[in-house]
């Protein structure tokens, strides 16, 4: 683990205006799924005064409760740009460009962390969670919901009846608090989210045990609504590729336990398309 402490959870929750802001042709509507913490408006007053002094626009953060909300944001046009995870990213394809991919310990990927409390060193993997009670983050959520029911499935067990019973927490952070207050048996969680939490409140992740790690999957990326301007979709990928060569930006990046941002394609997130079209891709 590192050990910088400062930090933003991934799949990381931007929520400085709300989305019925007025929308001028100077701004620029950047929105991101919820995830982890909602309190670091700091950071973000930072990262959108840092954006807007990069493009010489008007720069408008958009958060909402839930993944969904913000893919509905998305279709509708109502989003410019956004930074989602890698579920609703394959989920929206036809309506969104993919502008960077964030580098998390310089790589761009990241896992899946099945976690249970502390206490419970006995449990060591998925199938001796039957009969338990689970907590999701998010129902498209790629680590927190469709990595452990896609594990189910593979293992032959059917993830609607596995569990005594589940329930969605709509953040990962909230998956790692349920289950170290012993709320719950386990939980699934994005593995950065955990790692990242660990270095700032190493208090509650201490209470939680992370028994196992799936594959790795393409790191949630900043996308754009494809009717952005070819002009903008430029610039915004420009000012997230050059962050880690400007003192500034470094410095943000730092915050969000991030190493820089890098250019990818699709062909980084099929093992997630693979798992979606398992269960009819919805």
């Amino acid at each position: 683990m590192t050990t910088r402490r400062k930090f933003l959870g991934g799949c990381v929750a931007l929520a400085m205006m709300p989305a019925t802001s007025a929308h001028t042709a100077q701004s620029l509507r950047v929105g991101m799924t919820p995830a982890l913490l909602h309190t670091q408006h700091g950071l973000l007053g930072q990262w959108r005064l840092y954006m807007e002094s990069q493009l010489k626009r008007q720069v408008v953060f958009v958060q909402r409760d839930s993944y969904r909300e913000t893919i509905d944001l998305l279709r509708l046009g109502q989003l410019d740009f956004a930074w989602i995870c890698s579920y609703p990213y394959v989920y929206l394809r036809d309506y969104v460009r993919l502008v960077a991919v964030p580098l998390y310990r310089s790589r761009p990927y990241y896992r899946a962390y099945l976690i249970v409390p502390e206490r419970k060193p006995r449990i060591s993997n998925l199938s001796q969670l039957r009969g338990k009670v689970f907590a999701y983050a998010d129902p498209y959520s790629n680590s927190g919901y469709l990595v452990p029911r896609y594990q189910l499935r593979m293992a032959g067990e059917d993830p609607n009846t596995f569990f005594a019973r589940t329930f969605f927490t709509y953040a990962h952070r909230k998956v790692i608090e349920a289950v170290a207050d012993g709320l719950v048996d386990g939980g699934s969680v994005d593995g950065y989210i955990w790692d990242s939490l660990d270095m700032v409140k190493h208090e509650i992740t201490s209470r939680t045990w992370p028994v196992s790690q799936s594959e790795e999957y393409g790191f949630p990326p900043f996308v754009a609504h494809q009717a952005v301007r070819q002009d903008d979709f430029q610039a915004m990928q420009r000012m997230l590729l050059t962050m880690r060569y400007d003192a500034q930006g470094k410095a943000i990046l730092k915050a969000l336990n991030l190493d820089g941002f890098t250019l990818s394609d699709d062909k980084l997130y099929d093992n997630v398309a693979r798992m979606m079209a398992a269960f009819g891709g919805d």
